[in-house]
């Protein structure tokens, strides 16, 4: 019996249909195996009549009721291997009618002692029981592999539960902070509009109460004093609500920010990646281009074209965020790259071919490129990025780190690879390197 025939591989211990280990497993005519709930419920939802039923493999029709259990390891004897223990006419040799008391490896069958020596005697022959025993043995390794497998999936379908878990909880809380912070900016302009239509009717009735005092021939001009008190009280109420309220969004930015800068990570830049004319320092933090390209090797994790470098770390679940110093530099590409994005020849970069990134060109152009493009309209220029993911979430978001103010954010991503780093100085114009801060302890 060869190797093949006696070892079992972990496919025979899946169902056809929920492509998970057997539970309760059923045996058909036609040799093929199932989950009996599987099987019996693929029969009830696809029922053709009222009796015959077909396999979900190879299509043939069988009786519903003719269910065998499912035997883990075929019977020994349909290998030609007898147990030594076997009813003495099952091992009597047909060809001779003697004990077929040897076992032929070379053939993989029992036979004679005569068949030995007229057929097999240049063959690999050893007595039944020998074989028998060994065969035996191999058969009991196999059944512990098996429960070994169990065991393995049970562990791993457990620790997805907790993740699930773990995840949901994460989410709640999250939710309910920012209905926290939510409610109370509605509060506060709820106060300020209802102090303000307070303050309206006091002036109202204040200025009523002067203008009957005066004579007919000063109405006009008393009219035309009021309705320009009036303007510019309102005008000074609305500006002191807008005050207000950029003062509490401000807040509420800065507390996105503090609670995405939890997650900070040490990131260090890859040379493996980086394009040839790139400049990497001693310690990985900082990068500039240079107009002289190094001879390296062209492997296939190095960009060919485009000068671009990626972080060493990867990230695969959860959530990151590092910073990136751009003071000074008049044009540069930030973001992350999925791992199996394109590395060679010209790129474009899109969620699509797997970057999401954000661009500066001319000092003050700022694109997101989501393909299409969006145009970016600034407030004023960062001197220091901060990138954002929630890999779950499918989320990537820029930060102006100084003004505490969100650039842009890509949205409803699916990610299914590993995230990098993505880092370009563009080519040399004279401006300043790409480079980490060294006074963040959050920073690439």
């Amino acid at each position: 019996m060869s190797a093949a025939t006696c070892l079992l591989s972990e496919e025979q211990f899946l169902c056809s249909i929920c492509l998970d280990v057997f539970s309760s497993p059923v045996t058909l005519q036609c040799g093929h195996n199932f989950c009996k709930k599987c099987i019996t419920e693929n029969w009830r939802i696809n029922r053709k009549c009222s009796a015959l039923k077909s396999c979900v493999v190879c299509l043939a029709s069988y009786c519903e009721t003719h269910l065998e259990r499912h035997q883990t390891v075929t019977g020994l004897k349909r290998h030609k291997l007898f147990d030594p223990l076997d009813n003495l006419e099952d091992r009597l040799c047909t060809r001779h009618g003697e004990l077929m008391e040897l076992f032929c490896k070379t053939d993989q069958m029992c036979v004679c002692q005569l068949c030995n020596e007229l057929d097999h005697e240049s063959h690999d022959v050893v007595p039944l029981r020998e074989e028998w025993e060994g065969k035996k043995t191999e058969l009991g390794k196999t059944e512990a592999e098996f429960q070994q497998m169990i065991q393995e999936r049970q562990l791993k379908i457990e620790e997805l539960r907790q993740s699930t878990k773990l995840s949901k909880e994460g989410a709640d809380k999250e939710t309910a902070d920012g209905v926290h912070v939510f409610s109370a900016l509605m509060q506060l302009v709820e106060t300020g509009l209802a102090d303000l239509t307070e303050h309206i009717k006091k002036r109202q009735k204040t200025a009523a109460k002067h203008a009957e005092v005066f004579s007919k021939e000063l109405d006009k001009e008393i009219s035309d004093l009021h309705q320009l008190s009036f303007e510019g009280t309102v005008a000074r109420a609305v500006a002191q609500l807008k005050e207000t309220l950029s003062k509490e969004m401000m807040k509420l930015l800065e507390v996105e920010l503090e609670r995405v800068q939890q997650y900070a990570v040490d990131v260090t830049l890859d040379p493996k990646t980086a394009h040839p004319k790139l400049i990497l320092s001693d310690d990985g933090k900082e990068v500039s281009h240079s107009d002289v390209e190094k001879n390296l090797p062209d492997n296939p994790d190095r960009f060919s074209y485009c000068v671009i470098v990626l972080g060493k770390q990867s990230f695969s679940s959860g959530r990151f965020y590092y910073e990136v110093e751009v003071e000074g530099k008049t044009k540069w590409d930030l973001g992350v790259a999925s791992v199996s994005a394109n590395r060679k020849g010209q790129i474009t970069s899109s969620p699509e071919a797997g970057y999401w990134t954000l661009q500066l060109r001319n000092g003050n152009e700022y694109v997101a490129l989501a393909d299409p493009d969006i145009v970016l309209s600034l407030k004023s220029q960062p001197q220091k990025v901060g990138v954002f993911v929630d890999y779950e979430e499918g989320v990537v978001s820029f930060y102006d780190v100084g003004a505490a103010d969100m650039i842009y954010s890509f949205t409803g991503c699916s990610f299914t690879d590993k995230l990098y780093p993505f880092f370009s100085p563009c080519f040399n114009d004279g401006a300043k390197k790409l480079c980490s801060s060294a006074t963040v302890i959050y920073n690439f």
